[in-house]
């Protein structure tokens, strides 16, 4: 087969320069005919590159591509300094000129905050103000930090948001969501926001109030005496002192005790009254909870205890909280010591709180060593000859024993509840009936002065290894004039003999035995309800409160119910005011 002929003859190629490369060679050269405002365009032109001198320098062990590639780089990184120079000069030569304190200073600059609205734009932004979604009763942490310092409330969406500054939480909610009006929730000052200037505006007094209600003293002292009604912003009516409260799941327990202490006068006062910023955290809610319950410009007719809560279940260990049902006289035990320790009371001294001028008492307890010879009849029987120890203790409340419930009963008597009267469960502090504890029989007396209100606590329920049993026992009693003095021991020095001591009820909770379905094997399950029955002192009425619920009840049944925690206060005597 014959070669094909070369179309151009080897002498005529041998001379002539090779094809380029893949890789364009290029060199950055300024055109001075494109220059305006001091700046430069750069033009690219190609540089060629001898064949001969690759195959040369190839021959000699050299990396030609590499070389070119590295001096290409360098062409471009000298290129792009000297763009950013001229762009440098160009800036500064349009800038004015700065001092040295200026250039130390950081690129960030936070923008400029208004110290005050622009004149006749002084209620921007109020119209925004949502007042039914305003809830200050849940606990103040931020909604996304979850932090409790420097909190403010959105008073548009009633959310809570750590802070004002330019990277605070409520300062970006101002920005994404459009939400510009905020409150403070510790001095109760208003702010508008981004711009950051206070709000004074007369307008707003009433969400102020409302964050943290407090009365004056003559307000305070009209509590008891002028019978108020109020309206809430659906326009429902409410008595101040007298509203539900919120059982956020299983805190009934909490709520009933709660409302019976802020009937208690003289420990409402106090926490109305008393500046108790400085105390622990506990006194704190405790107080602003009592003061939102005698609201009398509340915007909705009911409060919660959410943030009460959440101190005493962190206090507490969890022992009580929101999501348990607990007993209200184990709570109410807990939470008087708990408030008399915080308010700076000593475990060993008496009356260094108000809790213990209110509440404590003194109790003689006689107690004797039962013989091993001793009858059955004579177990209970203090004998002479013996010796007899007698002791003096303190109380904040006293336990009522129930007689035992009949275990057998005929077919006309099981549809009848027993009933005792409430004298004669407190026979048990005469000083003559004794009960067995263990090997010791004792007996129990009440010693002068008496407390200012006695709490009773009635006990219905014991439990044991195997099962816990309820006493559906009835406890009749008169609502007014309970006479005490049976069962105090005689001291003329404080007390006339002969004279009675009366007390009145000033509330009592009671329990309810609610049957329910349950999947165990048992079928039924007894599921506790419990109730306050508080007097409404101005109108001498009495309304029973199940959290949310609030209706009146008539005097006369009160006792129908299986009281379980009374409170009595002391009469005033008015005889030693009158001789005086």
């Amino acid at each position: 087969m014959a070669k094909r002929r070369a179309e151009e003859p080897l002498e005529e190629l041998a001379y002539r320069d090779s094809p380029s490369s893949k890789k364009v060679r290029v060199e950055f050269v300024p055109d001075e005919s494109t220059r305006s405002n001091g700046f430069s365009t750069l033009s690219v032109a190609p540089i060629p590159i001898n064949g001969h001198k690759f195959e040369e320098d190839e021959r000699n062990g050299r990396d030609i591509l590499a070389a070119a590639d590295q001096w290409e780089e360098e062409l471009q990184e000298g290129a792009a300094d000297q763009l950013q120079e001229e762009l440098q000069d160009a800036v500064a030569s349009l800038s004015p000129s700065k001092s040295e304190d200026e250039e130390d200073r950081s690129a960030f600059v936070a923008p400029s905050r208004q110290n005050a609205p622009v004149e006749g734009y002084t209620d921007l932004y109020l119209d925004t103000i949502n007042r039914s979604v305003l809830d200050f009763d849940f606990e103040k942490l931020c909604s996304v930090t979850l932090s409790n310092i420097n909190v403010y409330a959105c008073l548009v969406c009633g959310k809570y948001f750590q802070g004002r500054g330019p990277k605070s939480q409520a300062y970006f909610h101002a920005l994404e969501i459009g939400h510009h009006v905020y409150v403070n929730m510790q001095i109760k000052k208003v702010y508008v926001l981004p711009e950051g200037y206070e709000v004074k505006s007369k307008s707003l007094d009433d969400i102020k109030f409302v964050v943290d209600p407090r009365l004056s003293r003559e307000e305070v002292a009209r509590l008891d005496k002028e019978a108020k009604e109020a309206s809430d912003l659906g326009g429902r009516r409410y008595r101040p002192g007298f509203v539900g409260m919120n059982n956020i799941k299983a805190n009934d327990y909490f709520n009933v005790i709660i409302q019976a202490l802020a009937h208690i006068p003289p420990l409402r006062n106090f926490l109305m009254l008393e500046d108790l910023s400085e105390k622990p955290e506990l006194i704190q809610r405790f107080s602003v909870l009592v003061r939102k319950i005698w609201n009398i410009r509340a915007f909705k007719s009911h409060v919660s205890p959410h943030e009460l809560l959440q101190q005493v279940s962190r206090q507490s260990q969890k022992r009580f909280d929101l999501l348990h049902q607990s007993d209200p006289v184990d709570f109410l035990n807990w939470f008087l010591n708990n408030v008399h320790l915080a308010l700076g009371g000593s475990k060993t001294k008496p009356g260094t709180s108000i809790i213990h001028k209110i509440f404590q008492g003194r109790l003689k307890i006689e107690s004797q060593q039962i013989t091993a010879k001793a009858d059955a009849g004579d177990r209970l029987r203090f004998e002479e000859a013996a010796e007899v120890l007698v002791d003096t203790s303190r109380y904040l409340m006293l336990t009522l024993d129930l007689p035992a419930a009949p275990l057998f009963q005929d077919e006309l008597d099981k549809n009848i509840i027993p009933q005792v009267p409430l004298t004669s469960i407190l026979a048990k502090y005469d000083g003559l009936k004794a009960q067995e504890h263990l090997n010791t029989r004792k007996r129990y007396r009440l010693l002068h002065p008496l407390p200012h209100f006695l709490l009773f606590h009635i006990k219905r329920f014991s439990k044991n290894k195997f099962v816990s049993e309820r006493n559906p026992t009835i406890v009749t009693f008169p609502v007014r004039s309970l006479d005490m003095s049976p069962y105090v021991e005689p001291n003329p020095s404080l007390h006339s003999p002969g004279e009675p001591i009366w007390y009145d009820l000033v509330a009592n909770v009671t329990h309810e035995a609610v049957r329910t379905r349950d999947d165990s094997v048992e079928g039924e399950a007894e599921k506790k309800v419990w109730r306050v029955q508080v007097r409404d002192r101005a109108r001498d009425e009495w309304l029973e409160i199940q959290d949310l619920f609030v209706e009146r009840v008539a005097t006369e049944t009160l006792f129908t119910k299986e009281s379980y925690l009374m409170v009595w206060e002391r009469r005033k005597d008015t005889k030693k005011k009158t001789g005086g």
